[in-house]
């Protein structure tokens, strides 16, 4: 019986995009069954709710996985972006990169790309994505100030779902 401790490098690889594909798909189950019994505002807000919670959560883990102190700046921000759990199902991106300044571009999106295939709309993951992406900066680091760029539902450019600017106040 194989465990996870026996898996190769390549592996242990497969198995962390299979869990985050696995995380997510569980998240997005969870929202269409609280979308489906109670509406899509209040399942939009319940997800808001649990996403401040998860995101202090997450950026709290990937610091301490990878010893990242408070208040690191952009450089660790950019560093925390790409161990997030949507960083191994999702392509994205990290441009305009300063000391005191950054921008994040979600290139492919899994949830974006299904609701595509299906012929549906964008799903509207702004209010959710501010609040995401404003408190996992700030656990990084307080200074941090997060400016939406474009997010569904406002319209992108083809070439990426939502766009982030990362922006250090000091």
């Amino acid at each position: 019986m194989i465990e996870p401790k026996d898996l190769s490098k390549e592996g242990l690889l497969k198995l962390l995009v299979d869990t985050s594909k696995n995380w997510l798909a569980h998240d997005g189950l969870w929202f269409q069954a609280v979308e489906k019994k109670f509406g899509i505002d209040t399942a939009i807000e319940l997800d808001a709710r649990a996403w401040e919670q998860f995101t202090q959560i997450e950026a709290k883990r990937i610091m301490k996985r990878l010893d990242i102190k408070p208040g690191g700046g952009i450089q660790a921000l950019i560093q925390a972006l790409k161990f997030r759990l949507y960083a191994y199902v999702n392509i994205q991106e990290i441009t305009e990169v300063s000391k005191n300044h950054c921008v994040f571009r979600m290139v492919n999106c899994r949830v974006q790309e299904a609701r595509k295939r299906k012929n549906l709309p964008d799903f509207p993951c702004k209010s959710v994505g501010i609040i995401e992406y404003s408190y996992f900066a700030k656990t990084i680091d307080q200074r941090i100030r997060t400016k939406c760029i474009a997010c569904p539902p406002d319209p992108h450019p083809k070439d990426y779902y939502c766009c982030w600017e990362f922006s250090l106040k000091e």
